[in-house]
């Protein structure tokens, strides 16, 4: 069982099933989910997830041409690459060597630069269901990436991300909120002003909007999961702000990283409230926007 990173995963895994114990289910995660950059078009890229909520039995093994890829804990996800062209995709349970089921799945013809996201199915069917990038990026928002198994599927291929094309505006976190609020009645008003500006800007910079993902950051101070809390209740808090005062609410998803990205990491604070001015700067939220820029023409001399 080389394709484990430790021992002790391969003393879990049986021919029937691969069952993590709950205390070690944190230790299998990376990453939270962020939107993924294009690919090439030598290749075509698909984000393979698993709903927290989706809970039934052990992981879900995901087979990549009839050979494994992963194993799927509820909310956990994969990306990966392949050449573009016909491939099969599916997800199972009672996973023996012997199993015929994995030769079933889903057969989809896949086209060069393009990302294609899919669903282990609620009801564990082996055949994935396939969503739309809105769709799968309002459900993958707090997700974490599956990183206790290594790929045996050959036709697997590192992706070769394009650089992405998407523009981040900021704003304060102590600005907009009150400290440790999140909600709308948090809001200051320089803050309701600040995101009224933050509107206006984006439209005078865009000409044609595609996506716009709002994150929530927060400093280090309080639990992680308290912080992936508030920083999702903020993102959330301004993602309205930003609909009501005019832009698209269809093109945006709320999400948090909590503390995981500071800007500010060496503060040598003699006192709490030293401490908390000094973080200011992880305190913020940033609104990251795809979409075609509005480029002028330089004055003619």
């Amino acid at each position: 069982m080389t394709f484990f990173k430790t021992s002790l995963f391969a003393a879990l895994f049986t021919t029937t099933a691969f069952v993590i114990h709950p205390a070690l289910a944190a230790e299998n995660f990376g990453k939270t989910y962020q939107p993924v950059a294009p690919v090439g078009q030598t290749q075509t890229q698909v984000v393979y997830y698993r709903d927290a909520s989706n809970t039934a039995g052990g992981a879900a093994h995901i087979y990549v041409d009839n050979e494994f890829h992963d194993a799927l804990l509820p909310g956990g996800y994969t990306v990966f690459c392949l050449a573009p062209g016909k491939h099969n995709l599916g997800a199972y349970q009672n996973d023996a060597p012997q199993y015929r089921g994995k030769e079933q799945g889903y057969n989809v013809e896949m086209s060069g630069g393009q990302t294609y996201f899919v669903r282990v199915s609620s009801t564990m069917n082996a055949v994935p269901e396939a969503r739309t990038r809105v769709q799968a990026e309002k459900d993958l928002a707090g997700l974490r990436e599956q990183t206790h198994v290594l790929s045996r599927a050959s036709s697997v291929e590192a992706c070769k991300n394009l650089a992405p094309q998407y523009k981040d505006y900021t704003l304060s976190g102590d600005v907009m909120f009150r400290f440790s609020k999140g909600n709308e009645k948090g809001v200051s008003a320089q803050g309701r002003q600040a995101v009224k500006d933050l509107v206006a800007t984006i439209k005078r910079e865009n000409v044609e909007l595609k996506q716009i993902q709002v994150i929530g950051h927060t400093d280090a101070i309080g639990s992680d999961r308290s912080n992936y809390a508030l920083g999702l209740k903020r993102a959330q808090t301004v993602r309205t702000m930003l609909a009501e005062n005019g832009l698209p609410a269809r093109l945006m998803t709320a999400t948090s990283v909590g503390s995981n990205e500071p800007v500010v990491n060496d503060c040598d604070a003699s006192s709490k409230s030293a401490l908390v001015s000094c973080l200011a700067p992880n305190r913020r939220v940033v609104v990251r926007v795809s979409g075609d820029q509005n480029v002028t023409a330089p004055a003619q001399k």
